[in-house]
């Protein structure tokens, strides 16, 4: 039996240094490869001009640049697009790309699935799957940019699709490493945003592997209300959270500032008074906030924050002296909350209900 071949596409140019090291090739060919990859959308061997007959030879019967499919597109009439991708294990996951005035967002997945059973975010209804590979991961940017001629490059990549990034560590990190080098897309720190739910251990693992920005999923300000929303709480509780989310700050010596995200949900975590011990909370951590309507989806009971009590909450935040920002709500045309398009396909050929999942991308 043939040894599978290795899918070079999720490599940083550190690990293709190695790979090629390891051929008995010089170190330089990994900036070759990085570029014709990721800045020139090649993943044909033989197109590679720079490299000589052999060694494309060789490289075609060692490794593959293999991308994910996009099995479906939806385009909704603000310009939101959401993606369908199938992976090559036949699991499917989602990204979104999101124009906005001076950026092109994507929203990628890490995971095909979730376990952590947040009662907003119905994923886990779908069951986990597994987590995505290096190459799945960074093969969204890659279908993003060069899938087709007609829309502009990502500029932002926001790690808020399915799955926890940080129950996926060492994939995410590597396709990070991927987006922001030189030699491929080249994305600040300030572009690329990792969200997380309180994964502590690896909130204070990660300054020390790369430096993107952090956005926590909080949703709620007391141990009780999030406990019942965001039950990854019960096993890293709101002040271990906090805490991590200072040694993430006290690392970067007070020159960076964290994101929070807050999902209003009618009468769950919406009134004046959580609005206070949320900034109470915040206090001394140096944090932008960012409010997002609650997004509805089938088998879920929770609603809409009405305007008024969000106009209210996010106002108790500003007087406060608090960055606040209320997320336009985008993409209801195209199945907004993450996971929709995955629950109706499955659905659809399994002839199974299962509820779509509600994201904060």
């Amino acid at each position: 039996m043939s040894e599978k071949k290795v899918n070079l596409l999720g490599f940083s140019l550190q690990s293709l240094e190695d790979f090629f090291a390891k051929i008995g090739e010089p170190r330089f060919r990994a900036k070759q490869l990085i570029k014709w990859v990721h800045q020139k959308g090649i993943l044909d061997f033989e197109e590679m001009s720079d490299f000589n007959k052999h060694l494309r030879s060789r490289l075609k019967s060692l490794a593959i640049l293999l991308p994910p499919k996009i099995e479906e597109i939806h385009t909704s009439p603000e310009g939101t697009i959401k993606y369908l991708v199938k992976l090559e294990s036949g699991s499917m996951v989602e990204m979104v790309r999101i124009p906005e005035k001076k950026r092109m967002t994507l929203c990628i997945s890490s995971q095909a699935g979730c376990a952590l059973q947040c009662t907003f975010c119905a994923t886990g209804a779908q069951g986990f799957e597994k987590n995505l590979t290096a190459d799945e991961i960074i093969g969204q940017l890659w279908l993003a940019n060069f899938s087709s001629n007609n829309e502009p490059l990502i500029t932002n990549v926001v790690f808020m699709g399915m799955g926890e990034p940080l129950l996926n560590f060492i994939p995410v990190i590597e396709s990070a490493k991927i987006m922001k080098e030189q030699l491929a897309y080249g994305l600040s720190r300030k572009r690329i945003t990792i969200s997380t739910s309180g994964i502590t251990p690896q909130i204070d693992q990660l300054f020390n592997e790369i430096d993107v920005s952090l956005a926590i999923s909080l949703h709620a300000p007391t141990n009780e209300l999030r406990d019942e929303i965001v039950p990854i709480n019960k096993k890293y509780p709101i002040s271990v959270l906090m805490k991590s989310c200072n040694r993430y700050l006290d690392f970067y010596d007070g020159k960076r500032s964290i994101t929070i995200e807050y999902v209003l949900i009618d009468g769950v975590n919406d009134s004046e008074e959580l609005a206070k011990k949320l900034a109470k909370l915040l206090s001394n951590i140096s944090c932008k906030i960012n409010l997002i309507p609650f997004n509805p989806f089938d088998g879920s009971n929770y609603k809409r924050s009405n305007n008024k009590n969000i106009e209210v909450f996010k106002k108790v935040l500003m007087n406060k002296g608090f960055i606040t920002t209320l997320r336009v709500t985008r993409g209801d045309a195209v199945d907004g909350a993450c996971g929709q398009l995955v629950g109706k396909l499955v659905k659809s050929v399994k002839g199974k209900k299962l509820i779509s999942h509600q994201s904060i991308s």
